[in-house]
């Protein structure tokens, strides 16, 4: 009744090579390679990707404060009410 997942299609010509996981070190050059190459990626980018979020933060900020200062009421329009 119909093929089974792993049989789906018949595949020639192809070699495929797989290590098992238990053989596979998890950690291996995390210290030697990997911290250096985040820092590497970190500070190649920086300079890109931080002065428009540090604009686009200001320019919300500035837009919230006058949108707060907006919505007070005046005082000076309220004086003469009893």
């Amino acid at each position: 009744m119909g093929r089974h997942f792993g049989n789906l299609a018949k595949v020639r010509h192809i070699i495929t090579y797989s290590l098992s996981p238990f053989e596979q070190k998890a950690f291996a050059n995390y210290f030697s390679k990997g911290i250096p190459n985040v820092w590497r990626r970190f500070s190649s980018s920086f300079f890109k990707v931080a002065p428009p979020m540090i604009l686009m933060y200001m320019t919300y900020t500035w837009g919230n404060a006058v949108h707060k200062q907006g919505m007070r009421k005046n005082p000076a329009d309220y004086e003469n009410d009893e």
